[in-house]
């Protein structure tokens, strides 16, 4: 009797090591009938049934481990997948980094004049049809400035810089607004950066790009491993949400080192060309094998 009751419980272990996509019924069957098994067995019996059935070979057919696949929370076969896909854009508005420098013998005169200067220049470009809210003051500072030819230093001065950033400007007619800056007071234009004002929407377009790419990526993989790829389990986004942007410093130094006299005619020559930025997305999403 405890021969026979070996044998039948080596076959239903070995029938739950058969599982594979799509089989999850059958490992239930093959639980049903060795718990069936066990029920007839009479209590003076059953440990040296349980003896038998620890010394066979037997592997769990749930083990991501050995069964090669992974795993989903409630015991799913499934397969995790990561993509990546990128959208190019043409940039349309940039943002100017402005400095604002003054000196003199007196604090409050050097604070004056560089007060008067930032006013002329935010004028200015208002007047440019750049709007009020895109010009912010992002920083200030005041130093006293030192002679130290001699043994001892010797306050000579003192310096105010001011900083304005200015945004949302339009590529077109970028060039114009630079040069009547500097002529109107700017003593130094820190950066000038370009941005897509459709960034959102190239985003989205990168995101959709790249679920379809890591459906695509699945259905392979599960192909050569004989399985269908289900519905969605999980989806991540992996890509930090940032706007694209990409400082153009040649330009920022030739108006750096241009003389005043050359600018009018730089205004007057061909339009900046921004060239193109790529807006990337990434995901990882698990998908149900059968």
């Amino acid at each position: 009797m405890k021969k026979v009751i070996c044998t039948l419980s080596a076959i239903g272990i070995l029938a739950m090591g058969l599982a594979g996509c799509g089989n999850a019924s059958s490992e239930i069957a093959a639980s049903e009938e060795q718990t069936a098994i066990h029920s007839t067995v009479p209590a003076s019996d059953s440990s040296d049934s349980m003896n038998s059935m620890n010394s066979l070979d037997y592997t769990n057919p749930s083990d991501s481990s050995q069964s090669g696949k992974s795993q989903a929370a409630d015991g799913t076969n499934s397969i995790i997948v990561n993509s990546s896909e990128k959208v190019t854009v043409v940039p349309d508005i940039a943002q100017v980094i402005y400095s604002v420098r003054t000196t003199a013998r007196e604090a409050a005169a050097c604070q004056q004049q560089n007060t008067e200067r930032v006013s002329q220049v935010i004028e200015l470009l208002k007047g440019l049809n750049v709007a009020e809210a895109s010009i912010q003051t992002s920083d200030y500072y005041m130093n006293p400035v030192y002679d130290y030819s001699g043994n001892t230093a010797r306050l000579t001065g003192y310096e105010a810089i001011s900083t304005l950033t200015v945004s949302d400007l339009p590529i077109e007619g970028l060039d114009t607004i630079l040069a009547q800056s500097v002529q109107g007071g700017i003593n130094t234009i820190s950066s000038i950066t370009y941005q897509a004002s459709r960034y959102d929407e190239s985003y989205q377009a990168a995101l959709t790009k790249a679920v379809e790419t890591a459906r695509q990526k699945a259905e392979v993989l599960a192909k050569a491993a004989g399985c269908n790829v289900g519905g969605v389990i999980n989806i991540q986004e992996t890509s930090g949400y940032s706007e694209t942007r990409y400082s153009d410093n040649a330009l920022a130094n030739m108006y750096r080192s241009t003389a005043k006299a050359e600018l009018s005619a730089m205004k007057d020559s061909a339009g900046i060309m921004p060239g193109e930025i790529q807006v990337e997305a990434g995901i990882v999403v698990e998908y149900q094998l059968y």
